[in-house]
C-alpha cells in the first residue's frame, strides 16, 4: 500500500464521490478509482460501498479511514521534521476552538496570521470539548484552543491565558445594585446560561451556591444571545472577560465582578503528543498573545518560546 492510495481514499470519503474525489486530487477518475481497488485487494476488504448514493464507507472502511488519518497525520509529522531543519514555518494549520473562546479571538487572529505569518494557511473551526477531544485523537485538526485542564490522554496542554467570568445584569434585578457579585450569591433561579455541551455551563454551575434552583427556560448557544436575553427579559447571565469589549458602553454599566472566589479559567493549547511543528505551534501562540490583554496571558509565555 502507498500514500498515495491512502489519500485517494480519504478524498472519497471526505467527497463521497469518486469523480469529485479525483478531481480535488488531480487526477482522473479512473486513475483513482484503480488505485482505491488494489488498495482493497491487498487489504482483502472493501472500504467503499459503491451502490450507495453518495458513496459511504462500509462498517470494516470507517475502522480502515480513521487509522489512515493517524497514518497520514504522521507522515505529515515526518515532514514537518524536515522542514523545522531548513527553519521553514509554512503550510495548512487546522486549529479548532471552543466556542466561547472562538468568538472572541478568531476575528484578530486571522488578522494577526495574515500579517505576521502569511505563509501558514490556518483553517478555524469552533467546536465542542467533546469533539475537539475526538478529532485530536482521530489527527482531524492540529492544535486546539480550550478550556483546561482536560487530562485528556496523549496530549499535552500549553496554557496561554487566564480569564475571569463577571456577572452581567440586568437593571431590573435585585442585584443591580451590588457592586461586586460573591460566587455563591449567583441567583441560579434567575440566570440564563450555554446549553449542555459547553465546557462553560459546567464551570459556571460550579460557581453556584445552590445550582438545583437553576430552571432551564431557555439555554443559549452563544454569548451574544444571552445578553440580548438579559436585555428583554432581565436576569444575570455570566460572561468571559474577553466578551465585555465588544458590548456596548450602556451594556457595560450592567457587568459585575465576581468575588469569593475570583471565577477564573485556564485557557491553553491542546496538541497531540506526536505534534512536531513546534515553530508554526509559536507563531500561532505569537498571535494569540497580540490578540489577549498583557496582564491575562501565562507568565511562562511571556518570557519562553514553546520547546517540544
Amino acid at each position: 500500500m502507498t500514500l498515495q492510495q491512502m489519500e485517494y481514499t480519504v478524498a472519497v470519503d471526505t467527497y463521497r464521490h469518486f469523480v469529485r474525489a479525483a478531481e480535488s486530487c488531480g487526477v482522473s477518475q479512473s486513475t483513482l478509482s484503480m488505485m482505491i481497488k488494489k488498495l482493497e485487494d491487498e487489504l482483502d476488504t472493501v472500504i467503499f460501498d459503491r451502490d450507495s448514493h453518495p458513496v459511504r464507507p462500509t462498517a470494516a472502511g470507517e475502522k480502515i479511514i480513521s487509522q489512515i488519518k493517524v497514518i497520514l497525520f504522521n507522515t505529515e509529522q515526518l515532514r514537518e521534521i524536515s522542514f523545522s531543519e531548513k527553519n521553514v514555518s509554512c503550510g495548512d494549520v487546522h486549529l479548532a476552538m471552543i466556542p466561547t473562546v472562538a468568538s472572541d479571538i478568531v476575528p484578530m487572529l486571522f488578522k494577526e496570521m495574515q500579517k505576521e505569518s502569511p505563509e501558514i494557511h490556518l483553517h478555524a473551526y469552533e467546536l465542542q470539548t467533546c469533539d475537539i477531544l475526538e478529532k485530536l485523537r482521530k489527527a482531524e485538526i492540529d492544535i486546539a484552543i480550550m478550556a483546561t485542564p482536560v487530562n485528556y490522554n496523549g496530549t499535552y496542554e500549553i496554557p496561554l491565558y487566564y480569564e475571569k467570568f463577571t456577572a452581567y445584569i440586568s437593571p431590573a434585578d435585585p442585584m443591580y445594585r451590588m457592586k461586586v457579585i460573591p460566587s455563591d450569591k449567583i441567583p441560579c433561579e434567575r440566570l440564563w446560561t450555554l446549553k449542555s455541551g459547553h465546557c462553560m455551563r459546567d464551570q459556571i454551575f460550579h460557581l453556584c451556591g445552590d445550582s438545583s434552583q437553576y430552571t432551564a427556560r431557555y439555554e443559549a448557544g452563544n454569548i451574544d444571545t444571552l445578553v440580548r436575553i438579559v436585555d428583554t427579559n432581565g436576569g444575570i447571565t455570566i460572561i468571559p472577560e474577553l466578551h465585555v469589549r465588544y458590548l456596548t458602553e450602556s451594556q457595560k454599566a450592567n457587568i459585575r465582578e465576581i468575588t469569593d472566589p475570583e471565577a477564573v479559567r485556564e485557557i491553553s493549547m491542546v496538541i497531540r503528543k506526536d505534534f512536531v511543528r513546534e515553530r508554526i505551534l509559536n507563531e500561532v501562540a505569537a498571535a494569540v498573545k497580540k490578540v489577549i490583554p498583557e496582564q491575562m496571558i501565562d507568565p511562562r509565555l511571556k518570557k519562553f518560546a514553546i520547546k517540544l
